[in-house]
């Protein structure tokens, strides 16, 4: 008995939903929301290339109010920043920062049939609003064709949705 045969209406419903599901993944990050004021480590689950081509090339930007990135070297990828202003000066443990990591890339390969992950970290602006989302967009670009994850509307149907998180109220202090 082939176990992938329906034989049912049900099953075969099943079975093309489960066969439908991967080719509209798209990047996303692991920590679906964080804190404004603390650290986001940011990890970018890319569960596939584009439209079957090997990616090569993953860059992220760094949205305002996210401040102090610091990428994770990933073995075997050559990792590359491009710095920039911040829209407005930033506190961070107690100085002003003016400037930072704007954008992130991450070149390697990574075939088609596999599943990676990229890591960096921010600090999350005091100056960001709770209940909010930060999108940061990605763009995948692979041997044959570009994938854009950077829409930042929010829409659940968006066709290309930017990685984002939830902005939680910052966390309260003990003592």
């Amino acid at each position: 008995m082939n176990f992938l045969k329906p034989t049912t209406g049900i099953g075969a419903l099943a079975l093309g939903l489960a066969l439908a599901a991967p080719a509209g993944a798209h990047v996303t990050l692991e920590t679906p929301s964080a804190a404004i004021g603390s650290t986001y480590k940011a990890v970018l689950r890319v569960p596939h290339g584009c439209k079957g081509s090997d990616t090569t090339r993953i860059r992220v930007r760094i949205p305002d109010g996210a401040v102090a990135a610091k990428p994770q070297p990933k073995p075997g990828w050559t990792l590359d920043v491009v710095q920039g202003d911040y829209a407005r000066p930033e506190k961070l443990h107690g100085a002003t920062i003016t400037s930072g990591v704007r954008e992130i890339s991450w070149s390697g390969d990574l075939p088609d049939a596999y599943y990676d992950e990229f890591v960096f970290r921010v600090s999350l602006s005091s100056s960001l609003k709770p209940g909010g989302t930060l999108y940061f967009p990605v763009v995948q670009e692979c041997k044959q064709g570009v994938d854009r994850w950077i829409d930042t509307s929010g829409k659940e149907d968006a066709e290309s949705p930017a990685p984002g998180i939830k902005l939680l109220a910052p966390a309260k202090a003990s003592h």
